[in-house]
Order: C-alpha cells, then structure tokens, then sequence
C-alpha cells in the first residue's frame, strides 16, 4: 500500500501520487520543516552537552549527523519545491507579512547552511580558534533559524 492506495495498476499508481500531491502543500511541508529544524535543534544541544563533558569526538559525530540530517531535508525541500510545482510557496507572495518573515528566515538559515561544511571542516582540522569563532556565530544564526522558522513561518 502506498498512501492508503494498493499498488498494482497504473491506476492505483496514479490514484496514489494525486493523494500524495494533495498532501503536498506549502503549509504542511512548512510544518514537517519545523518538526526538522525542532528535532536537529535538539540534536544540536545534545552536541554540545557532550562537548561540556569533555568527549570532543562524540561531540564531531553528533555534529556530522547534524550536518547530513540538515542538508538531506534542504535538498528534500528543493526537490518538492522545484518538481512538484514551480509555484509551491507561491502563497508567501499573497500575504506581505509571510513574505518579510520568510525574508528574515532566510537571512538567518542560508548564512548557517553555508558555514556547517566550514565548522566541520576546521572541528576535523583541529583548528579550534577558528571553529569556537565561527560556533559562536553559529549559534546566533541558528538561534535565529529556529525563532524565526518555528514561529513566524506558517
């Protein structure tokens, strides 16, 4: 069964992607994003309360799983943004108020993604100086991501 909807014949097939495209929109693959950022926030804070104990490498896996899970739900989102319907966020356009928020959001999370490859990559190097500067700034930008994306987007 796929979506409620038995496989088998084209029928069926197509019966169970129309489901699946009804179940497909902004708000709800918005809400499945705040569920994401609300679970890796978590895993965030596990990292780091790991750190304070002193194990570094656990603390280095954490964050790597961090990174993948955060990346595979960016490229998720692109693909069912790009493939399913161009005009998928299109109602962040109708409403101005969505629209800032989701501007907002935007300057916070696009700035986080960009530096994760660049944390992992001085933690691995053992450049600490660097990665505690660039943590700090991290922080900030993912304490943004998670105000602005749990409770301003909808």
């Amino acid at each position: 069964m796929i979506f409620g909807v038995r496989a088998g014949s084209a029928a069926t097939r197509t019966a169970a992607i129309h489901k699946l495209n009804r179940m497909l929109t902004g708000p709800n693959v918005i809400l499945v994003l705040k569920v994401a950022v609300a679970a890796v926030t978590l895993l965030l804070l596990f990292s780091l309360a790991v750190l304070l104990r002193g194990h570094y490498r656990l603390h280095g896996r954490i964050n790597v799983v961090f990174f993948v899970l955060t990346l595979t739900a960016l490229v998720g989102l692109e693909v069912v943004a790009r493939l399913n319907d161009p005009a998928f966020f299109s109602y962040f356009e109708e409403d101005p108020e969505l629209k800032r928020a989701l501007a907002i959001h935007l300057r916070f999370s696009l700035p986080a993604a960009a530096m994760m490859p660049i944390m992992l990559y001085t933690g691995f190097t053992h450049r600490r100086y660097l990665h505690l500067t660039l943590a700090v700034l991290f922080g900030i930008l993912w304490t943004g991501t998670f105000i602005t994306g749990i409770f301003f987007l909808r």
